[in-house]
C-alpha cells in the first residue's frame, strides 16, 4: 500500500466529460444529489447481500443508513453511507476513469448535439453520475473504506484534470463524499445547496422511495434560554438525526397512492437514466406463490445494449430485502432492456444465481413477466402510434432475437413486430396489416432480406412483384437473416423469400391452357441454351433456368428454397464456421433482348469462345445487381472493356 499522496491525471475522455459537467449542460443541477444517494443505496445493498453470503466478513450491518451533513459556515455538503465501501485498488480503477467502451462514441454524440437537453440525456446512459458533483462543487473529497479492511482511501479533485489519492487510517466503513459548494447562482439554476430546506426538498422529490433511511439533522427551531445557556457552557448536546425519506417501496404501495413522477424518479434511480421511461408496468400475483413487480420500458436504448458485457436491468428482492441486481433468470436476453424490480414472498434470502435458473417459481414468474411485457407493447402499438414507433426504433432489433429463442411467445412477438414494406415508403407495417392487405388468391407473405432498403428495392427479384402489385417486406436488420428461416408462418400464411425457390404469381384465371402451352414451348426453345450455360458456369452455379420473376433485367441469382443466403453465409463465416461452398441458381429473362440474342447466337455458332465469356458476364451482372461481390473483379472489367471496344 502506498503511504504518501499520489497525483494522477484523468483519462482524456474523463477530463472532457468533467469539463462538460462543470460548464453546465444540465438545466437541473439538483440531480447530483439523487446520483450520490443512489450510489450510497447501492453500496448498502451490496454490503447487506455480501454479509449474507460471507459470514466471515467483518462488517457492521446493525444500522445501515445514509446520512447527509451540511456545514453552512464552510459551505460543504457531505453524503455518507456505511455500506460496502471501496478498496484502494477500486478507487484507482473506477474513480478518475470511465471504464466504458462507449465513452468515445458518447462524447462524439455529445459534442455534435445542438440541444442542451438532449446532451444531458446522453450523459445518463454512461453511468457517470458521480461526476455530476462537479456541477455544484469546486472540490470533491471522497473517503472510503471497504468492509473488512483496516485502511481507507481519500480521493480529492477539483475536476481540473488531476486528482490525488492517499491512504488514511481513520476512515469509517463505507463511503463519504464531501462537496465544497460553489456560490449560489440562481440564473444558472445553481441553488444554495448548503440550505437544509433545499436538500430536504431534493430528497423528498428524487429519493423518497429509497429503502434505506436517509438521515439529516432536524430543522432548527429557535434556541430556548436553557439551551442557549448550555451551549455557552459547552454542554450542548448534538441533535439526533431524523429520517427524511418515507422508505416505502413503490411496488408495495397501492397504485392510486403513487404518482407518475414518483415512478419516474424510481426508474431513474435503478437505471441511472436521466429521462422518463416510455412505459411503467405493475404486476401483483397472489395465491400459492406471491410476488410484486414494477417494471419499466425505457424511452431509449442504453449504449451497452449490444455489448458482450451488457447487463439486464431487473433487480430481485425477497420480502423487501434486496437480493441481487441484474437477475438474468427473471427476464430473457431479448428483453434485456426492461428495467425494474421483482419482489418475491417465498424465496430464500441466500438464493444463488445458479439456484434461480432451476427454481420452478422463478420460471413461473419469468413466464408471466414476459407475457405482461409483450402484452404491454401490444397495447402501446394499438393505442399510441408515436410511442410505439419510439419503442420499435430503440428496441425492435433486439426484440426480434426472441423469434429465435422464445418459441412459446413467438406469435406474441410477431404480433408486435413491424417492418419496412413496399406498401409505404415511410411507414412500416405489421404482419397483421400485411395479411389484411393481401391480394385475392395470394397465399404467402413475401419478403426479401438485404443490407438496405434501396438495395432491396432496386433488386431484380422485385420486378415481377412490383409489376403485379404484390407487397414485399423489406428486411434489412442482420437479425432478419436468422429469424426468417426459423419462423415458417404467421396467421396460417407462409413467409416466402422472393430470392429463393420458384415464383409463380399468376392467378388461377391466368393459368389457362394457352398460357401453359406457351410456357412449355418457351422451355423447349431455351432448353439447349440452359443446358449449355449450366455446364459453362458449373463452377459458379448449380443450375441455369428460365425466370418468372423478371420483367426488365436480363438475369438474377436465386437460392433453393432451403439454401442459406449469402448474407447469412457471411455471418456464419465471420463467426468462424466453415461452410461448404453454396452454389445458387441463375435465372434468365427469356423476354430480354440479351438473353434471346444469346440463345440465337448459341444456336448458330456453338463453338464460339466469345459466347462463354458472354455467359460469364451475364452471371457477373446478376451477382452485382443483388449487391454481391465478384471473385475476380479485374477479369470482369477486362471483359466489359473488350465488349465496349467492339461496339466502337
Amino acid at each position: 500500500m502506498t503511504t504518501g499522496v499520489e497525483t494522477f491525471e484523468f483519462q482524456v475522455e474523463a477530463r472532457q466529460l468533467l469539463q462538460l459537467m462543470i460548464h453546465s449542460i444540465y438545466s437541473n443541477k439538483d440531480v447530483f444529489l439523487r446520483e450520490l444517494i443512489s450510489n450510497a443505496s447501492d453500496a448498502l445493498d451490496r454490503l447487506r447481500l455480501e454479509s449474507l453470503r460471507d459470514e466471515s466478513l467483518q462488517a457492521d450491518t446493525s444500522d445501515l443508513h445514509i446520512a447527509i451533513e451540511i456545514d453552512q459556515e464552510s459551505r460543504t455538503l457531505t453524503v455518507r453511507d456505511n455500506g460496502i465501501g471501496m478498496s484502494h485498488e477500486g478507487v484507482v480503477e473506477l474513480i478518475g476513469t470511465i471504464a466504458n467502451s462507449g465513452t468515445a462514441k458518447f462524447l462524439k454524440e455529445l459534442r455534435e448535439s445542438k440541444d442542451a437537453a438532449a446532451s444531458a440525456d446522453l450523459i445518463g446512459q454512461f453511468g457517470v453520475g458521480f461526476y455530476s458533483s462537479f456541477m455544484v462543487a469546486d472540490e470533491v473529497t471522497m473517503e472510503t473504506r471497504h468492509a473488512g479492511e483496516s485502511q481507507g482511501t481519500r480521493w480529492v479533485s477539483s475536476g481540473e484534470g488531476t486528482y490525488t489519492i492517499e491512504p488514511i487510517d481513520d476512515a469509517p466503513q463505507g463511503t463519504s463524499v464531501t462537496l465544497k459548494l460553489k456560490p449560489e447562482d440562481t440564473e444558472d439554476h445553481l441553488y444554495d445547496y448548503a440550505s437544509p430546506w433545499k436538500i430536504r426538498e431534493i430528497v423528498k422529490q428524487h429519493s423518497d422511495f429509497i429503502t434505506w433511511p436517509i438521515r439529516m439533522a432536524p430543522a432548527q427551531a429557535p434556541a430556548t434560554t436553557d439551551e442557549a445557556e448550555k451551549a455557552e457552557e459547552g454542554e450542548e448536546k448534538a441533535p439526533e438525526l431524523e429520517t427524511v425519506n418515507s422508505m416505502k417501496a413503490l411496488w408495495a404501495r397501492p397504485k392510486d397512492e403513487v404518482t407518475d413522477e414518483e415512478y419516474h424518479e424510481f426508474y431513474k434511480h435503478i437505471s441511472h437514466d436521466w429521462v422518463d421511461p416510455l412505459e411503467t408496468i405493475r404486476m401483483q400475483a397472489e395465491g400459492t406463490f406471491e410476488y410484486q413487480s414494477l417494471l419499466f420500458i425505457p424511452a431509449r436504448a442504453p449504449q451497452d445494449l449490444y455489448m458482450q458485457d451488457r447487463k439486464r436491468g431487473v433487480q430481485l428482492y425477497v420480502k423487501r430485502v434486496f437480493i441481487m441486481d441484474d437477475c438474468e433468470a427473471l427476464m430473457p436476453e431479448y428483453l434485456r432492456f426492461v428495467k425494474g424490480v421483482v419482489d418475491a414472498a417465498d424465496l430464500s434470502l441466500n438464493v444463488s444465481r445458479e439456484t434461480l435458473q432451476q427454481d420452478r417459481q422463478i420460471q413461473l414468474m419469468r413466464r408471466r413477466l414476459v407475457k405482461k411485457v409483450l402484452s404491454t407493447v401490444k397495447d402501446i402499438m394499438s393505442s399510441d402510434a408515436e410511442r410505439y414507433a419510439t419503442f420499435w426504433k430503440e428496441f425492435g432489433r433486439v426484440l426480434k432475437e426472441g423469434l429465435l429463442s422464445d418459441l412459446e411467445n413467438r406469435e406474441a412477438i410477431l404480433e408486435v413486430c413491424s417492418f419496412a414494406s413496399t406498401h409505404d415508403a415511410e411507414q412500416p407495417t405489421t404482419l397483421r396489416g400485411y395479411v389484411e392487405r393481401m391480394k385475392d388468391g395470394q397465399e404467402h407473405i413475401y419478403y426479401m432480406t438485404g443490407e438496405s432498403r434501396s438495395i432491396v428495392e432496386s433488386s431484380p427479384h422485385m420486378e415481377a412483384f412490383r409489376d403485379k402489385g404484390f407487397e414485399v417486406l423489406l428486411l434489412t436488420d442482420p437479425i432478419d437473416e436468422l429469424w426468417v428461416d426459423a419462423v415458417p408462418e404467421f396467421d396460417g400464411k407462409q413467409l416466402r423469400s422472393i430470392a429463393k425457390g420458384q415464383v409463380d404469381l399468376d392467378s388461377k384465371d391466368e393459368k389457362d391452357e394457352e398460357a401453359e402451352a406457351e410456357r412449355e414451348q418457351r422451355q423447349k426453345d431455351f432448353a439447349e441454351l440452359l443446358s449449355w450455360m449450366t455446364s459453362t458456369l458449373s463452377e459458379q452455379v448449380k443450375e441455369v433456368r428460365l425466370s418468372s420473376r423478371l420483367t426488365t433485367s436480363p438475369a438474377c441469382i436465386v437460392g433453393d428454397t432451403f439454401d442459406v443466403t449469402p448474407a447469412l453465409e457471411n455471418i456464419y463465416r465471420s463467426m468462424g464456421q466453415n461452410l461448404p461452398q453454396i452454389k445458387r441458381i441463375l435465372e434468365l429473362n427469356p423476354n430480354h433482348p440479351l438473353v434471346s440474342g444469346l440463345r440465337k447466337a448459341h444456336a448458330e455458332r456453338k463453338d464460339d469462345s466469345d459466347l462463354g465469356e458472354t455467359a460469364e458476364l451475364l452471371y457477373s451482372m446478376a451477382l452485382l445487381a443483388e449487391g454481391g461481390e465478384l471473385s475476380d473483379p479485374s477479369r470482369f472489367i477486362k471483359l466489359v472493356a473488350e465488349r465496349v471496344q467492339q461496339t466502337l
